[in-house]
């Protein structure tokens, strides 16, 4: 996205003003401050209140996986098992429904906000009512049914559309900025919103959306992107999503087991990118010619993996982490060879039972099975080596991201927002850098920026 932006400013005459004529993050000029500002919190309002049926739709979420027995240790039933085999419902269903009458509203949501910043012109199909309602309606049943995915997708796409529909309506709304100032700030927000972290939606605002460090655009991002997470915060989100680590470790300790935590939870989050996006360039055509028996293959894998994990393969992978962060960290590992086994089939579960829902076009996001990967990885291996599993849960979490999204930044602010304050930022930032760095090894392509280029290629055959 760097390449395409600077080429194009490049080939574009600079205005009197130094700005190229054409630039859609052009500076903002402010003539009633104050006016901006208050405008800029409503703008944010409205985005938090947008995401605030996906916050409580994550919640029933959690509640319902907290019902299977990975997370409770009691025995199946007729009840959490049909939980557990909801996907062989609910994915040919859904696959159908994308096939045909809701096609606009498959895929992640973020692919989508990247073409109408690049090309604004697409922004209004793209980001407007139906396709909004279409992807929402598809995540909401598919989180029910415990498909083991995120939800950034959905959530930056609401931010996008809410900023797109305000600017429709009232076209003198934040005058001073260009329609694609207010979607990329609103993409931000819709993050922000959606996991309670306003550092987090402005820094994804330059690092992934924009390219570049803008200050016009960062300071408005930042007011919207916070307004976002208070409003959106109605729910009772607390402060450290997961958890707070209650046993510090010296920062020594952190850079020492940062190193080889970051290199292997990066080179599997990097895996999990690269799988997702050969998944996806693979199944694509193939569940869009037949949808419902790819919907049956697709969603009894899922819920054989639920049912052997014991459930921990499902949902989006904050309870899992919120489980094991609760648990002081604690995996089955050290016991016996069948326990370290039992680790590493979850693991496998945690990296392929993803890579199936979102490879079949299934709204949702990456960022929190990113995270969980990550997070099963480290505290599994540090346990298994003796050492401290929260340390190697946090270490693992932010390689797990960085390696998947390239995003090091974003993954640092959001890792701590996540489960603890800045005693674990030594090892953390190291771990994401490494992580970030061997992900691009293996994924060479940004992953939301892959996803958008395969996106943009026509599917044969589609079902009508």
């Amino acid at each position: 996205m760097d390449s395409l932006l600077n080429a194009k400013l490049l080939n574009e005459k600079p205005s009197e003003e130094g700005q190229p004529k054409d630039d859609p993050f052009r500076s903002v000029r402010l003539k009633r401050p104050l006016a901006t500002l208050l405008q800029l919190v409503l703008f944010g309002g409205a985005v938090g209140l947008a995401c605030l049926p996906l916050n409580i739709v994550d919640s029933w979420q959690a509640q319902l996986l907290h019902g299977l027995p990975g997370f409770n240790n009691q025995a199946w039933h007729l009840g959490n098992l049909g939980q557990a085999l909801a996907p062989l419902v609910v994915m040919p269903v859904l696959l159908w429904l994308q096939a045909g009458r809701f096609k606009a509203g498959a895929g992640s949501g973020i692919p989508q906000t990247i073409e109408s910043i690049e090309e604004p012109g697409s922004a209004s199909t793209l980001l407007g009512l139906k396709p909004t309602i279409q992807r929402l309606s598809l995540w909401t049943a598919a989180s029910l049914a415990l498909m083991p995915l995120g939800r950034e997708g959905p959530v930056v796409q609401v931010g996008a559309s809410v900023a797109l529909a305000l600017k429709k309506r009232f076209p003198r709304l934040l005058a001073g900025f260009s329609e694609t100032n207010l979607v990329t700030i609103g993409a931000g927000a819709g993050l922000a919103g959606g996991f309670n972290s306003p550092l987090m939606g402005t820094v994804f605002v330059f690092e992934e959306l924009t390219g570049r460090f803008l200050p016009s655009v960062v300071w408005p991002a930042l007011v919207v992107c916070l307004t976002a997470a208070l409003v959106s915060n109605l729910t009772g989100t607390p402060v450290f999503i997961l958890g707070l680590i209650q046993d510090p470790e010296a920062e020594w300790v952190q850079l020492v087991l940062a190193l080889p935590v970051g290199l292997v939870g990066g080179w599997l989050g990097g895996l999990f990118a690269r799988l997702l996006f050969s998944v996806t360039a693979w199944l694509r055509p193939k569940v869009n010619r037949r949808p419902l028996a790819w919907g049956v293959a697709l969603g009894g894998c899922l819920a054989l993996i639920a049912v052997l994990s014991g459930g921990l393969s499902g949902g989006d992978g904050e309870a899992l982490m919120g489980h094991l962060l609760g648990d002081g960290g604690s995996l089955p590992v050290p016991g016996s060879p069948i326990d370290v086994i039992g680790w590493l089939l979850l693991l496998a579960a945690r990296l392929v039972a993803p890579v199936l829902a979102l490879g079949a076009g299934i709204p949702g996001g990456l960022i929190d099975p990113a995270f969980a990967i990550g997070a099963v990885f480290g505290s599994g291996s540090l346990e298994l080596l003796g050492g401290n599993g929260q340390l190697g849960l946090a270490l693992g979490m932010a390689a797990g991201l960085a390696g998947a999204t390239q995003l090091p930044l974003m993954t640092i602010l959001f890792s701590l927002r996540m489960m603890g304050d800045q005693q674990w930022l030594f090892g953390m930032l190291l771990s994401a850098v490494i992580g970030a760095l061997v992900g691009r090894k293996i994924q060479p392509e940004p992953i939301y920026h892959a996803l958008w280029g395969l996106g943009k290629k026509p599917i044969k055959s589609p079902v009508p």
